[in-house]
């Protein structure tokens, strides 16, 4: 069945295609999140453990809602690794030294690069594609990882 939401076919053919790469992105920052939660050292260990769990869990409500937001617009998300590794613009990372500010260092550049995506993909959203539920779909998607930022930020400072 042919989704019906008011916008273009062709506009919802690039909508998705910038959904797809956001997901990308966001199931990769999750995995990077899970690799601090797991991995972390120091004599902090407790306290960032617990705090990148924090963060890994609102990442996987990120990546349900926006594999969601690609269904709603009749679309199929991509779910698989090699398909998230294809679209993403982020880095996997790989480290020697697996302190926690290392870690956060790391996942605040992912973050602000995430920022910069959705700030990109909104400027034409609205006025070009047509689509004012992912327009505001993608600015709450920004305040959410300002937030996140902001935490990860607020440990880097004694």
């Amino acid at each position: 069945m042919k989704t019906k939401t008011g916008v273009k076919t062709e506009n919802l053919i690039e909508v998705a295609k910038r959904l797809n790469h956001v997901l990308a992105d966001e199931f990769i920052l999750y995995v990077k999140t899970l690799n601090a939660h797991w991995n972390v050292e120091g004599k902090d260990f407790y306290s960032m453990h617990l705090f990148f769990e924090i963060q890994y869990k609102e990442l996987i409500d990120i990546i349900d809602d926006v594999a969601e937001r690609i269904r709603t617009l009749g679309h199929y998300a991509p779910a698989t690794l090699s398909e998230f590794k294809e679209l993403t613009h982020l880095t996997e990372q790989s480290r020697q030294n697996n302190n926690s500010s290392g870690f956060i260092e790391t996942l605040l550049e992912d973050h602000i690069s995430i920022i910069a995506l959705l700030r990109g993909y909104t400027k034409d959203m609205e006025s070009t594609l047509r689509d004012t539920g992912t327009n505001e779909f993608l600015s709450t998607l920004i305040e959410t990882h300002e937030k996140m930022a902001w935490k990860l930020r607020s440990h880097l400072f004694d």
